[in-house]
């Protein structure tokens, strides 16, 4: 039995005499940072929450802690009998999860989990030996994740994960360059070749100039697309949104909205990615086609969504822990279809006269509905002239509509690259994106920034 499992059970039965069932996360990371080519800030976590779930005549009442001795978990089930008994009956809830099968994935290395501190600071230094003429940044983390779900109902999961990524933005006053690389088994990664890559973009972004804003041709790396995917996922192909009219999906299911090229899925038990076997209420993940050859199919539900849906909706295993499920079921392991490219410079002929974009940040939703996007271009932004890249350009400020780039494709390259989602700001759960590089004849510059560089 898994430390998080023992932890759930143990929650469980702290409710005694009430319907109960309990999240638990159990961390163990590391991270390794560096700034100005000087490895600072080492970072050990060693961390144990539950969330504890009491039901009394259907009314719901949660309690989240960190103690975990038996004094701890009581103290919570007597928080969360008490949140019940105050609160109304939840009519959209929809019970606790029954026994079920949940798949067997992959997902777990054991040279990964037991990297020392040392060897992670090892790899950060890999990673700076490799950009000596420029002031690398970033961090390499791994780390070891468990999760359980235990119930009343007899339900008792559990899943332990690994996970290692590189993140590298290397930088003078005047150039700036990013790349990074993610996995859940460390010898996946290459530090000093991330860091090589992000050192040649930066010396290529030197001497910027503005453009004018427009509607470009683009081509976007799969940082790019990963970031802009994920945000229109987060509000659009939510079970929530969709019954909420929120989502660009709502009424449009069965109607062809995109590129006959563009084909999206969420499959937990991808190999690829960061494989999940359930969902933080214990429910077996489903692989769920969203858009195929274009058209809308579907989005992700949980057990809520599902009951509000009706009409023989099931949960697809992708409900938060309570209660996080306001927000809806997420999909947190997107995967999008390749197309025939071979290179980003296949992609680059394609566009013939535009822009070329490595990454995004300061993301954020104009209208979901709508789905469009705002943000800002950085590190490593340039014009494409005749088919080729050529000239850097300064930061670009974006206001675009992500289902007008995904109506507008013009390629994408075969190989898809597993982009890392996590911000590690809260618990530990590793998750991402495959993507693969695109070609689009519809991404929206609405403004300058400044340059490169720090």
């Amino acid at each position: 039995m898994t430390r998080a499992l023992e932890l759930a059970e143990r929650a469980v039965k702290a409710a005694e005499g009430d319907e109960a069932d309990a999240s638990v996360h159990v961390e163990s990371s590391g991270f390794a940072r560096f700034a100005a080519s000087a490895v600072h800030q080492p970072t050990l976590i060693r961390d144990e929450a539950v969330t504890l779930r009491v039901v009394r005549d259907g009314r719901v009442g949660c309690a989240t802690t960190n103690r975990t001795d038996d004094e701890g978990l009581a103290d919570a089930a007597r928080h969360a009998a008490a949140a019940a008994e105050s609160s109304p009956v939840d009519p959209g809830f929809a019970g606790l999860q029954e026994p079920a099968p949940v798949p067997a994935v992959e997902g777990y290395d054991d040279a990964t989990a037991l990297l020392s501190p040392e060897e992670q600071a090892g790899a950060a230094a890999a990673a700076i030996a490799a950009a000596p003429d420029l002031g690398l940044y970033g961090y390499y983390t791994s780390g070891v994740t468990e999760i359980a779900v235990a119930s009343t109902t007899g339900l008792a999961v559990s899943q332990a994960m690994t996970d290692a990524s590189v993140l590298t933005l290397a930088a003078d006053d005047d150039s700036s360059g990013y790349a990074e690389a993610t996995s859940w088994r460390a010898s996946d990664l290459d530090p000093a070749a991330v860091a090589s890559e992000a050192a040649e973009k930066a010396a290529d972004t030197r001497g910027a100039t503005p453009v004018e804003p427009q509607t470009f041709r683009a081509v976007l790396e799969p940082y790019a697309i990963s970031e802009l995917l994920f945000y229109f996922a987060f509000t659009s192909l939510n079970a929530l949104a969709l019954l909420e009219g929120r989502s660009y999906l709502s009424g449009r299911l069965g109607e062809k909205l995109f590129d006959e090229s563009f084909t999206l899925w969420d499959d937990g038990l991808d190999r690829r990615n960061y494989p999940k076997s359930f969902d933080l209420e214990g429910v077996p993940k489903q692989r769920v086609l969203m858009v195929e050859d274009g058209v809308a199919r579907d989005v992700v539900w949980d057990r809520r969504t599902a009951k509000q849906a009706g009409d023989g909706h099931v949960s697809t295993g992708h409900a938060l822990a309570p209660p996080a499920q306001a927000f809806g079921p997420i999909p947190f392991n997107l995967s999008m279809a390749g197309g025939e490219a071979g290179s980003v410079d296949e992609l680059a002929e394609l566009v013939d006269d535009g822009i070329h974009v490595t990454r995004l940040h300061y993301l954020g939703v104009v209208d979901p509905r709508e789905g469009i996007i705002t943000g800002m271009t950085r590190d490593g932004t340039f014009r494409i002239e005749g088919g080729k890249v050529t000239t850097p350009v300064v930061n670009l400020r974006f206001t675009t509509s992500f289902p007008a780039l995904a109506a507008g494709l013009l390629g994408l390259t075969k190989d898809v690259t597993l982009v890392n989602r996590s911000d590690f700001y809260d618990e530990r759960y590793p998750f991402g994106t495959l993507v693969p590089a695109v070609a689009t004849s519809a991404f929206t510059v609405v403004g300058t920034g400044s340059g490169p560089g720090l």
